[in-house]
């Protein structure tokens, strides 16, 4: 069996199955793989199927700034990892429209999913593909300990309204040529702990599915699940996710 082969039978054991949709956020190295990006990639999208929907977060926070203000979604390239930058550019994908927080899908569901996401005034709002999963049944793979690069839960945060997460004001971006002003994340000296999210969901129910694909640790989370469990913890403590930052 070669890698690609291993990797998808990996990727069935874990439980992901055909028709579904699922974000990724993946560390390459972790998965201890010969395979390029884009087979890496291409075999995520074999385990989801024709009727599948694929998505990355193609976080663009670092290079675009109030500073450096201008996104393109045709040239800004993510900031965030290499099969990120390498899912952004391969044929099929539809890239949502926002200047520091759009996302890159493939599938069935990526017209539905990415055609709002520019009415959001913050990174993780309502439009977003983000959190447009709990709404259709979608999942989050981690693949690797990356569950501290969990930006659903910065939607989560958003939706709630944590008293750190958001900017007081609005700060002015160029978005596909189009002058915008909305708000940017500021977490106020706070560290953000999303690894905690393990503590909160249920495996018994499915909430939650631990598993490998390679050699990468891996967790395949129900978005709807986390949604409800982390508001339930946030209502007990808004700062239940995040330290101060030393």
């Amino acid at each position: 069996m070669n890698d690609a082969k291993k990797l998808l039978a990996d990727m069935k054991a874990l439980g992901i199955k055909e028709g579904e949709t699922i974000l990724v956020h993946a560390s390459m190295k972790a998965l201890g793989t010969k395979e390029t990006p884009e087979t890496v990639l291409d075999t995520l999208q074999a385990a989801l199927g024709d009727d599948g929907t694929l998505l990355l977060p193609a976080l663009t926070y670092e290079n675009v700034t109030p500073e450096h203000p201008v996104f393109d979604a045709d040239k800004t390239v993510p900031c965030i990892g290499l099969l990120p930058r390498t899912f952004w550019r391969m044929p099929g994908v539809v890239r949502s429209v926002h200047p520091t927080h759009s996302v890159c899908v493939r599938g069935k569901r990526a017209a539905e999913l990415t055609a709002l996401h520019g009415e959001d005034i913050t990174p993780v709002g309502k439009n977003s593909p983000f959190m447009k999963l709990p709404e259709i049944g979608g999942r989050l793979l981690f693949i690797g300990e990356v569950l501290d690069c969990c930006t659903f839960m910065h939607g989560v945060e958003e939706r709630f309204g944590t008293d750190y997460v958001l900017t007081k004001e609005k700060i002015r971006y160029v978005v596909n040529g189009e002058e915008k002003y909305m708000y940017g994340h500021d977490f106020k000296g706070l560290e953000t702990t999303y690894r905690r999210v393990k503590e909160i969901l249920d495996p018994a129910k499915n909430e939650i599915v631990t598993g490998k694909i390679g050699d990468a640790a891996c967790y395949l989370i129900d978005a709807k699940a986390l949604l409800k469990r982390a508001e339930e913890k946030l209502r007990e403590n808004q700062h239940w996710f995040v330290v101060p930052r030393e």
